[in-house]
């Protein structure tokens, strides 16, 4: 699957100013893509899926100590902006929404 790693996720426009740019791969607001309405936009962002907790040991090269390290199973690589109150879309289906009248212009032949 293209971009196995990236999410969409659609947020009102009056959001906009809690985006942190630095976080996401869109460069700034005028670089924001809207709905037709002007009420939505979106955020492009890349995650880490871990699908089952594991534990790494290693020894600290500046204090010999051996270091337990659990990374839990879960999705990292949110932006602050991320919320599940807003939908998280995957590749497809961010492709066909942005076909829908919401987000395209029906152009007359």
């Amino acid at each position: 699957m293209a971009f196995e790693n990236r999410r969409w996720l659609v947020i009102p426009t009056d959001k906009i100013d809690d985006i942190k740019f630095n976080q996401v791969l869109e460069a700034d607001k005028e670089s924001l893509r809207k709905s037709i309405d002007g009420t939505k936009t979106f955020v492009k962002y890349e995650v880490k899926v871990i699908d089952e907790t594991y534990t790494t040991t290693f020894v600290n090269a500046e204090t010999n100590e051996e270091v337990v390290n659990t990374i839990e199973a879960g999705v990292y690589g949110r932006p602050d902006i991320y919320s599940e109150e807003y939908i998280e879309y995957n590749h497809e289906d961010i492709l066909n929404l942005l076909a829908t009248e919401e987000w395209s212009e029906l152009i007359e032949e």
